[in-house]
């Protein structure tokens, strides 16, 4: 033990240790790099591997059916020949189409020929279903008023279906805008400029919300050939039909307008659109001890009242009968009183 201690006391011993211990650090650090592999080219290969998808995305929208080329399918046709565009004709549904994503022709002619065939598919539906399925005790008034209903139904199915899908496009937009308002103001304040910026901003916002990525898209390409700016932000602002977006627009339009720096601007309105997301968010939580209140008296509170009185009704059963056993007994009860009463003369007649 004694040998050992003064092995490790030794000067010579403990420097040799360091110098190994130095020497096997010397060897780390410079096979480290060696031992990773060659990051730039592993950064090169990823890029490039980008660059292809991004080119492929490109080709796959290029071959798909794009706002100039003509709708020649049966629903044009069916649409061209009854005029159904003048008999249903609606000046709010372009801008409805337009909200929930659905440009061009295609959508429209789509539009008018569900809008003009599904009140007499619900109708048919109804009738096979009330005269020959059912068959209901109902009179001829009631049978035709429930096709009347059915029809409605059919014919108001496409416009809420429009309006379904407009919300929740409107819902994605606005839970990712304030997020883009702080990369635009991130991009401007970087010296891009604005066109630079929403393409930018449209390219990166993308996996939150694709919904956004394609109105900044088309805003960038309204930007590249209006004659004035404030068209492309005035349209913006009508695609969307946020208050937030349309401020935004307005923003935008006064800052180019009066020389004011957009990145002021966007610092605003970025601010106010987080404030107007956890405003909406309050709301929503707020909203929903008056929207629970329906389903726990439905649906929770039978059930606990069950979990509560089920045990003690069933002690209460057990302990005196129920009302049929304690009938049975009253009525057994009375015949052995009766032929205990009764007379010998009457139980031999009997």
């Amino acid at each position: 033990m004694e040998d050992f201690a003064k092995a490790f006391t030794d000067p010579g011993f403990l420097a040799a240790i360091l110098a190994a211990i130095a020497s096997f650090a010397t060897v780390l650090t410079l096979a480290a790099p060696a031992m990773q592999g060659n990051k730039l080219e592993t950064r090169l290969k990823n890029v490039s591997n980008r660059r292809e998808e991004l080119r492929r995305k490109s080709r796959e929208q290029i071959t798909q059916a794009g706002l100039r080329r003509q709708d020649k399918g049966f629903m044009k046709n069916v649409v061209e020949k009854l005029d159904l565009q003048k008999a249903l004709e609606d000046p709010e549904i372009v801008k409805k189409l337009t909200q929930a994503g659905m440009r061009g022709p295609k959508p429209l002619n789509t539009f008018y020929f569900f809008r003009f065939s599904l009140p007499f598919l619900f109708a048919v539906l109804a009738f096979v279903y009330i005269w020959f399925l059912v068959k209901p005790d109902w009179t001829i008034q009631m049978k035709l008023g429930a096709l009347i209903v059915a029809a409605a139904i059919g014919f108001y199915a496409p416009t809420i279906y429009i309006k379904n899908v407009a919300n929740k496009r409107k819902a994605s937009i606005q839970r990712a805008f304030p997020d883009c308002l702080d990369m635009m103001l991130i991009c401007v304040e970087a010296g891009m400029s604005i066109e630079l910026a929403f393409a930018r901003v449209g390219e990166e916002i993308g996996i939150a919300s694709p919904e956004l990525a394609e109105e900044l898209a088309l805003t960038t390409a309204e930007l590249s050939y209006l004659q004035e700016r404030r068209e492309a932000y005035m349209n913006l602002g009508e695609r969307t039909d946020m208050p937030g977006v349309k401020s935004v627009a307005t923003a935008l339009t006064q800052a180019e307008k009066y020389g004011t720096p957009l990145g002021s601007a966007l610092r605003v309105m970025a601010k106010e659109n987080r404030e107007m997301r956890i405003n909406e968010a309050e709301k929503k939580a707020a909203s929903l001890p008056a929207k629970l209140t329906v389903p726990m008296i439905v649906f929770f509170l039978p059930v606990l009242f069950l979990v509560i009185l089920g045990p003690a009704y069933i002690k209460l059963t057990q302990k005196e009968g129920s009302p049929g056993q304690k009938k049975k007994a009253k009525e057994k009860q009375q015949q052995e009183s009766f032929w205990k009463d009764a007379p010998v003369e009457r139980r031999w007649n009997v």
